[in-house]
């Protein structure tokens, strides 16, 4: 099944919030961080699961945002959170 929240961020164009690291974990001077995810609706760039404190998710989760992808160099995925699936 295709993803319905694709279509929410195909027109925007976000910029990073920081490009120094997950921009949560840097407000509270943790440096843990392992991965970034970028929100495609926002910019918010924060850490991935295998983080402490998980903060993409929690962002997600937070501001209704479904679809983040990678942050990472190299790396295209981008993931809906209320589908559970790759877009």
């Amino acid at each position: 099944m295709a993803c319905a929240h694709i279509a929410e961020i195909e027109q925007l164009t976000v910029t990073p919030s920081t490009t120094e690291g997950c921009e949560d974990c840097l407000a509270i001077n943790d440096l843990t961080f392992v991965h970034l995810r970028l929100c495609l609706t926002c910019g918010h760039v924060g850490c991935c699961d295998s983080s402490p404190h998980q903060h993409a998710t929690a962002h997600a989760h937070a501001a209704a945002h479904p679809i983040i992808r990678s942050f990472e160099p190299g790396e295209e995925w981008r993931w809906c959170y209320l589908d559970h699936q790759l877009v």
